[in-house]
């Protein structure tokens, strides 16, 4: 429910209200405008089956986001952060991704401990790192962190640990959430998809028109992602492993808790859970990120009918940086499966080549030209009148992002 979001973060405010007289606010953002070469297909955002942010025929430039994020110290410990995004193709115009407390302790002993406690994005990603769940290397994520920023949300805390040792810093975490009960309709009903505009904490996503037809369900149809259904609580845990001049490696287990036969009037809860696996190494200028994952998602719509969907994702991504240039490329492997069903409609296959050249000449702007090429192969796709269950897509994007 909206409540829950409200809970966990007016605490927050009102703390930092008090402690207003000690109070240090800091504001970053970028604004994007892009020159846009979409694939044929229509997007999942409008209703279609495409894989892509956007789609249909012909290009066109557009302004397609501005991101914001605010940032109160309350002193060297303890901040507030809140990060909103505008957006044209979104109802309200406006909406929040992220609003946290977030606590770190400076400490000169061997061990350490840090916790954040809102709605967040979860510690998962390697690639994702920067402002509004956007990444350095490329404009489009991977599928696997496309994914992440359009599902999954942790409302709730987060704490971690780092033990500093001669052998690298060992860092083992925990989180505790509610809210997430819908995450996994999307990866079930949609597929992957790779897309650079993650779901905002309020509204609802859609869902494709195809799908909802074979389910005979009204069209179009939307999901909500961040409600609470059932009274179960979430976590996911996990370590990594970090050494200076040798790389990072890390990893997650994920587990929503959600009671699949649970639902509301618009929506239903969802069993999701996976297994994540990261690993990042630098050699001088050259940064190489790999990560893989695999899990399930399940829903109970009646008694004695169970639709299960296994996922399945990997990724590799190189990018070398000189001078003000990064050039990047990565390779994505996606799969799923409905087990009940052989073959089935929704169970897909699929892989994509992506290259980006970025140039940062001044520290206000940065120009990113990139390219996809994917493939996949969707038995839904025949359904749904594309003629081929094999489809065959390419994006072209060149992109302006001012920073702020």
């Amino acid at each position: 429910m909206r409540s829950d979001l409200i809970f966990l973060v007016v605490p927050a405010l009102l703390f930092a209200d008090v402690q207003a007289e000690a109070v240090d606010l800091s504001f970053s953002g970028f604004a994007d405008g892009r020159i846009i070469a979409p694939s044929g297909e229509t997007s999942w955002l409008n209703g279609g089956l495409g894989k892509f942010t956007f789609g249909g025929n012909g290009g066109n430039a557009r302004f397609v986001q501005a991101v914001g994020q605010g940032s109160l110290s309350l002193d060297d410990d303890l901040n507030v952060v809140a990060v909103a995004r505008a957006e044209p193709n979104q109802p309200s115009g406006i909406n929040a991704l992220e609003a946290y407390l977030s606590w770190h302790p400076q400490s000169d002993d061997n061990l350490q401990w840090s916790a954040k406690v809102g709605a967040f994005f979860p510690t998962i990603s390697l690639e994702n790192d920067d402002l509004g769940w956007t990444s350095p290397y490329t404009l489009t994520p991977s599928a696997i962190n496309s994914w992440i920023g359009d599902e999954l949300r942790t409302l709730g805390g987060e704490a971690v640990i780092r033990w500093h040792t001669d052998v690298g810093t060992f860092s083992p975490m925990m989180a505790l959430f509610c809210c997430n009960e819908p995450a996994g309709i999307l990866i079930a009903d949609r597929g992957w998809s790779m897309d650079d505009i993650p779901t905002g904490l309020f509204g609802r996503v859609p869902l494709p028109d195809a799908t909802e037809t074979l389910f005979h369900a009204a069209v179009p149809g939307s999901a909500g992602l961040f409600n609470q259904i059932d009274s179960r609580v979430g976590w996911y845990a996990g370590a990594s492993w970090q050494m200076a001049d040798i790389g990072k490696l890390s990893l997650v287990r994920y587990d929503n808790e959600a009671d699949p036969a649970s639902k509301t009037a618009s929506d239903t809860s969802w069993a999701t859970h996976f297994w994540s696996l990261g690993a990042r190494t630098q050699f001088g200028s050259l940064v190489l990120i790999a990560q893989g994952i695999t899990g399930n998602t399940m829903i109970v719509p009646r008694p004695g009918l169970v639709s299960l969907t296994n996922f399945q994702s990997a990724f590799l991504l190189a990018s070398y940086d000189w001078d003000d240039w990064r050039l990047s490329g990565r390779e994505d492997q996606f799969q799923t499966r409905h087990p009940a069903a052989t073959p089935s409609p929704f169970s897909e296959d699929g892989h994509a080549s992506t290259a980006s050249l970025s140039w940062s000449g001044f520290d206000w702007l940065r120009l990113t030209g990139e390219v996809i090429a994917m493939d996949s192969r969707r038995g839904e796709y025949v359904q749904a009148g594309l003629g081929s269950p094999v489809q065959n897509a390419t994006q072209f994007q060149l992109n302006a992002r001012v920073f702020y």
